[in-house]
């Protein structure tokens, strides 16, 4: 899907429609061990691991993405619900 970098549409915050600049949210970095990694490690390496037995399924077809809009008036951002596409390109 192709998709413009500026486009005009509602902003939440000053309550009307201005033109928004388009931006791809990337994924954060993660902070350390969580606590499922901590539960995973006191199974031990040795017999039965419960519901770490499973084997995991593999990944959808399609991703999907996160598009922040942010107002060049308030300069304040927001997002939308993210939608599912395999290819996702900003055009000018």
């Amino acid at each position: 899907m192709k998709m413009p970098v500026k486009f005009n549409t509602y902003c939440p915050f000053c309550r009307k429609h201005e033109i928004h600049e388009v931006e791809r949210v990337k994924k954060g970095k993660t902070r350390g061990l969580h606590w499922i990694d901590r539960q995973k490690a006191r199974r031990g390496k040795v017999g039965n691991m419960g519901k770490f037995s499973k084997v995991p399924g593999g990944d959808k077809p399609t991703k999907k993405i996160n598009v922040r809009y942010r107002c060049t008036k308030c300069k304040k951002a927001h997002l939308r619900p993210g939608f599912r596409l395999s290819k996702f390109e900003l055009t000018e």
